[in-house]
């Protein structure tokens, strides 16, 4: 590594990023009710070998200690998600007191301890009351989420300036309403552009609502992204890989810049317009201070004549028998670099924050050590090109990994180990990897 951290400047973010499904447990206690992921982890052969979030990390009783250990790690920039049905366990209606005093407890713990709290307010855990009423597929969902964004603000703006809107809005709308694998496990077309465009509008209405109740907040929303390739130079392997990242990086940037959906792309796309009404062109859009991208790897495309409404296929990391991730991914650094310089190039783009990076590879404690020498070098290499971009006139502003702790990984359980610090699930005990150690010292320096 030929870096440190002033290259970057002194005004540059540095942070780590958690979920509270993936590390809070406390799944029904004190008044929390159960989300859709509370409901889908109990459906058998869902998760990999049927793990469930209900204890986690146990972060919600251990949050203390957990902080504590992020201000030894010199970390002082901490994203973490609420919890809706924490906060208002109906989804609408009724506040639950204990919960808002967990998060305030939390928020204020962090800044004692120097760490900037940048609160997610949706990270895929809707309460499963409001799935019974249709959930993301009903077009009310834009109102019980503005109500519940209005809550939060008015409860945490006091200490909080720095929000998301979304998290990943691609990905829990097609896995969890296209694929079925993710809560709360539908499938079919229909049920994908219903909850991608309500979740659009939610995007744009919740920040709008942030900004009425908090002019001075720092506002965002963020993205998943993948550089995408086409595997020949033949023409439908170019237009295959074309709708690809139609579909994995600009399904939901370019209605929130103004530009409305990617439908020359991807035809079936224009099927969405049966649930539009009047305005939602222009309320799909809103000036947002910055955009989150999180990255892992690239995506190389084949065109697949079988494959229904894409005719695009992924080639997998296996098949090309290149170095992979836990995650059965492309262990392909520069895919960062190549995002930030794809999202820099659309017009009136606000700064960028990658606000998640990191790589799961499997972790072996011995003698109360955790030496992770390939996740290391993945997020050297990972910030290397970061800054290659930025010297590149990037406007690129903030680092976050994912993740702090190692935690549940959604359809992938406990397996895949993303942490800076190890978790062992049978005790909770915290080990710091030397990847953490890495980047303690890199803070510090």
């Amino acid at each position: 590594m030929h870096f440190s951290k002033e290259a970057f400047g002194d005004d540059f973010v540095w942070g780590v990023s958690t979920a509270a499904y993936q590390i809070e447990g406390a799944h029904l206690h004190d008044g929390k009710a159960p989300s859709i992921w509370d409901i889908f982890v109990q459906k058998k052969n869902k998760i990999f070998q049927n793990h469930k979030g209900d204890i986690a990390c146990d972060f919600y009783n251990r949050y203390i200690d957990d902080l504590e250990l992020m201000h030894r790690l010199n970390i002082r920039n901490y994203r973490f998600s609420i919890a809706w049905s924490r906060i208002i366990p109906n989804g609408v209606g009724e506040i639950n007191q204990a919960g808002v005093d967990f998060y305030n407890r939390l928020i204020d713990l962090s800044l004692s301890l120097g760490i900037t709290p940048w609160v997610t307010l949706y990270h895929w855990d809707l309460p499963h009351a409001l799935e019974l009423k249709g959930g993301w597929l009903n077009r009310d969902v834009k109102e019980w989420f503005a109500d519940y964004v209005a809550v939060c603000v008015q409860l945490f703006a006091d200490r909080v300036k720095h929000w998301m809107v979304l998290n990943e809005p691609t990905v829990f709308t097609a896995a969890g309403y296209f694929f079925g694998v993710h809560a709360p496990g539908k499938k079919g077309l229909d049920n994908f552009l219903a909850a991608a465009h309500h979740a659009a509008l939610a995007q744009a209405h919740g920040g709008r609502v942030i900004k009425s109740w908090q002019a001075d907040s720092v506002v965002g929303s963020t993205f998943s992204c993948s550089h995408v390739e086409q595997f020949s130079s033949r023409p439908k392997d170019i237009f295959a890989a074309k709708k690809a990242d139609a579909l994995l990086n600009r399904l939901f940037i370019e209605p929130l810049l103004g530009l409305g959906y990617p439908t020359a792309e991807i035809k079936v796309l224009n099927r969405i317009e049966k649930y539009m009404r009047q305005n939602d062109l222009a309320d799909l859009k809103f000036d947002m201070d910055f955009i989150g991208l999180q990255n892992y790897t690239r995506e190389i495309i084949r065109y697949a004549m079988f494959v229904p409404f894409l005719q695009a296929k992924i080639v997998s990391a296996k098949e090309r028998k290149v170095e992979m991730t836990a995650m059965n991914w492309e262990v392909y650094p520069e895919s960062i670099y190549h995002i930030l310089k794809k999202f820099a190039a659309y017009e009136n783009m606000p700064p960028l924050i990658i606000t998640e990076n990191g790589a799961a590879f499997p972790d072996l404690k011995e003698d109360d050590r955790v030496h992770d020498p390939k996740r290391l070098q993945y997020l050297q290499d990972a910030i290397g090109q970061v800054l290659r971009a930025k010297q590149e006139g990037v406007p690129v502003k903030g680092y976050f990994v994912w993740t702090f702790l190692d935690n549940f990984e959604w359809a992938e359980g406990y397996y895949p180990r993303f942490g800076l610090v190890h978790v062992d699930f049978e005790n909770q005990e915290r080990t710091v990897k030397s990847s953490g150690e890495w980047y303690a010292n890199f803070l510090k320096a």
